[in-house]
């Protein structure tokens, strides 16, 4: 038994939509779900249940298809963003804003900052495009070797639709009308104390910049704030992390303390804000050789992101009730 590949291009290209649309959500060219609310609960259980049993005849046949990088849009859709969207709207109870920087078509590389100890924020932003955006976009992340090396967590990404953060993955993705993302700051955003809370570090040599002038994609910043808080770093244990080949391992005020319970998340109240997005075409793929060019956009990037940080807030009364 195995599993279709099918193509990036068009499969996955910019006039494309998922095979199967997700739960809950019209796409951008359906109708509006019509909800028959004469029918008892015990129909839509029985509703809920073929769907559910026609969803794993389909995965024990290996009829499903997934493209060049692995990814299994009808297991994202059915399985992997339902399992994040409790998190997404109740613990967290994120708010997302400027979904329509995001384009509907075509590629776009979306940029934001990194925190919070362990990478939900990657995650939430996830959900915010599929289930709000008017499109329904898969977001199509550029994430690190060790997540990939994971057992377990590599194959997970692979079938999220996510690659590495290479120049090569990337180029490939924007150029098939995707929108993919990176968070610049890596294991040095995530890792980093709680009293640097939403201080952008350094956003390394700006590869994801000569990606997107390659592709002509525009690049979309993206600021978010509630991270920091869901596991706030007051130190680390470096010869575990050494011995475990972690980056860091950290230490909260519940974690390792309290075991498996200190893995719970803080409930931080969440916002999300994609900016305006700064347009590369005009550049031309010949400016992705010039570092100084390369250089100057990466800094606009990281000084847009940081500056809608401080305006977030700016604006946030409490941590948890935002």
């Amino acid at each position: 038994m195995s599993d279709k590949v099918i193509p990036l291009h068009p499969a996955s290209g910019p006039r494309a939509r998922p095979a199967v649309p997700p739960a809950n959500v019209s796409g951008p060219d359906e109708p509006e779900a019509v909800h028959d609310h004469g029918s008892s609960p015990a129909a839509g259980l029985q509703d809920q249940v073929a769907h559910a049993a026609a969803f794993l005849r389909r995965r024990l046949a290996g009829d499903y298809a997934v493209d060049q990088f692995g990814f299994d849009a009808e297991l994202n859709d059915h399985v992997l963003i339902p399992a994040l969207r409790p998190l997404y709207d109740k613990w967290f109870r994120v708010e997302a804003s400027g979904l329509h920087n995001v384009p509907d078509t075509g590629g776009a590389l979306v940029v934001a900052n990194h925190s919070g100890v362990i990478p939900l924020d990657a995650l939430m932003t996830t959900v915010a495009l599929r289930d709000h955006h008017p499109a329904h976009r898969a977001l199509r992340m550029l994430g690190a070797d060790l997540l990939f090396s994971t057992p377990v967590l590599g194959a997970l990404a692979r079938k999220a639709g996510h690659t590495l953060a290479c120049n090569p993955d990337a180029q490939r993705l924007l150029e098939s009308g995707e929108i993919a993302a990176v968070w610049p700051e890596g294991f040095k955003g995530i890792g980093k104390p709680f009293a640097e809370r939403y201080k952008l570090q350094r956003f390394g040599r700006g590869g994801f910049v000569a990606a997107a002038l390659r592709a002509g994609a525009p690049i979309v910043p993206c600021s978010i704030v509630g991270a920091e808080e869901i596991y706030p770093k007051l130190g680390e244990l470096k010869t575990l992390a050494r011995t475990l080949g972690l980056p860091y391992f950290p230490v909260t005020p519940l974690f390792p303390h309290l075991g498996p319970l200190g893995l719970l998340p803080l409930p931080s109240k969440w916002y999300i804000e994609f900016g305006e997005p700064i347009e590369t075409a005009s550049l031309g793929a010949e400016a992705a050789e010039d570092p100084m060019a390369v250089f100057d956009m990466a800094d606009q990037v990281r000084e847009v992101i940081q500056e809608t940080l401080y305006r977030l807030l700016s604006q946030r009364t409490n941590v948890f009730l935002g």
